[in-house]
């Protein structure tokens, strides 16, 4: 037998309150704030994680995006 490979789905379709709109945002933001570093490797999670908390700040409650 050979193990699971993980999922590779974006993190949408696993959580229904994650949005592939919010995703996308979250992407654009992240590749901004790479961009605003001087495209400097090795920051790509801390961007990430920063572009992700920024977005989810915006997000409207209740709202499904």
């Amino acid at each position: 037998m050979t193990p699971k490979s993980k999922s590779r789905e974006p993190r949408s379709r696993k959580n229904p309150d994650f949005s592939s709109d919010a995703e996308e945002r979250i992407r654009q933001r992240a590749y901004e704030l790479h961009e605003q570093r001087g495209k400097i490797d090795g920051f790509a999670l801390y961007d990430w994680f920063q572009a992700e908390s920024e977005i989810r700040k915006t997000k409207k409650p209740g709202s499904k995006s």
